[in-house]
């Protein structure tokens, strides 16, 4: 039977404005992918990042160019054959799963060979403010399990001890977003072990990886922005101690499934991270999430409103969609 996709560019507002080391946001602009055959749906989403050079023009066009490979019935390994890794991808392989497990009436979990969505300890983030500023954010949250707190090449310390004095309990990633250079990280480790940091994400921007291969890090760093599918591991080994799984990046779970086991297989510690994205986004990452000792999968808590029956949150333990949302025939 004859498919028929349809994608378009979704927006929704933040409920406070989301600052990184390259700039601020206040809205989370995404494609959306619906995917039919018959009475069955599968839905997708996937977040373009001018980091990576995509737009959502460029992921729409993206889309249209494969949409009559797709409708004509196309697998999730042509699509893999077909395109880049990419955001206009994650939406297509996402909504490809779980138009699968809609008419196998089974599960994207059960398919996968994975486990079934359940609760996930997730990081919450602190954007970059100042120092007082960041301190109040966590005092609000400072019986969660885990924090992220955003900085860059401005005064981290001042930032970085704020959170800590206002939240003394939880687990802390801190992620730079490639604003450090080599001698900062060498500089700040013994900052980072005094202040009780779990995990360093991404200090140097991805061209200069190379610098981390001559330390030794007194704090696991964490790839993001340098990993992208399993061909970036080898360039990898030797810099980094974990790496940061996005399906945006992976091109969707297809490919993010085989990199998280091809990860494990060579010693790397897992993380599993998104863009500032809808549960439509988080749900297929939720499945990873049970393989990785870091989840960061806060994005739908960012908006104002979440597409109905969305992922919500307990105490910094995000809790999966309700039965139907995505991935299971229910």
């Amino acid at each position: 039977m004859l498919r028929t996709l349809t994608a378009r560019h979704d927006r929704f507002s933040l409920n406070a404005p989301f600052r990184i080391a390259r700039g601020v946001r206040t809205e989370a602009d995404v494609v959306t992918v619906t995917i039919r055959q018959g009475d069955h749906v599968g839905r997708g989403e996937g977040v373009p990042i001018t980091r990576y050079n995509e737009t959502i023009e460029s992921s729409l066009e993206a889309i249209a160019a494969v949409t009559p490979m797709i409708e004509g019935g196309a697998s999730r390994a042509e699509l893999a054959a077909a395109m880049p890794a990419n955001a206009a991808r994650n939406a297509l392989d996402d909504a490809l799963w779980d138009l699968e497990a809609r008419l196998a009436g089974a599960s994207v979990a059960a398919l996968a060979g994975v486990a079934e969505l359940g609760p996930v300890p997730t990081a919450i983030t602190i954007s970059i403010d100042t120092p007082d500023g960041m301190a109040v954010a966590a005092s609000r949250i400072a019986e969660v399990p885990l924090l992220k707190v955003k900085v860059d090449r401005e005064n981290p310390q001042a930032r970085i001890a704020a959170v800590r004095a206002a939240a003394p309990k939880p687990r802390l990633i801190v992620d730079a977003n490639e604003s450090w250079t080599i001698a900062e990280v060498v500089a700040l480790q013994d900052f980072l072990v005094d202040q009780r940091v779990d995990l360093l994400e991404q200090p140097l921007p991805a061209a200069d990886d190379e610098a981390l291969a001559g330390i030794q890090s007194r704090v696991p760093i964490c790839a993001d922005e340098s990993l992208h599918t399993r061909a970036d591991l080898d360039r990898l080994a030797g810099r980094y101690s974990h790496v940061n799984i996005k399906l945006d990046k992976t091109g969707g779970l297809t490919e993010a499934l085989a990199l998280a086991d091809a990860a494990r297989s060579r010693g790397f510690g897992l993380m599993v991270g998104c863009m500032v994205c809808s549960s439509l986004g988080i749900a297929p990452a939720m499945l990873i999430a049970a393989q990785a000792e870091f989840a960061d999968l806060d994005g739908p808590l960012w908006l104002s409103a979440d597409r109905d029956g969305g992922a919500r949150a307990e105490n910094g333990v995000l809790l999966p969609p309700a039965p139907g949302f995505w991935g299971s025939a229910e």
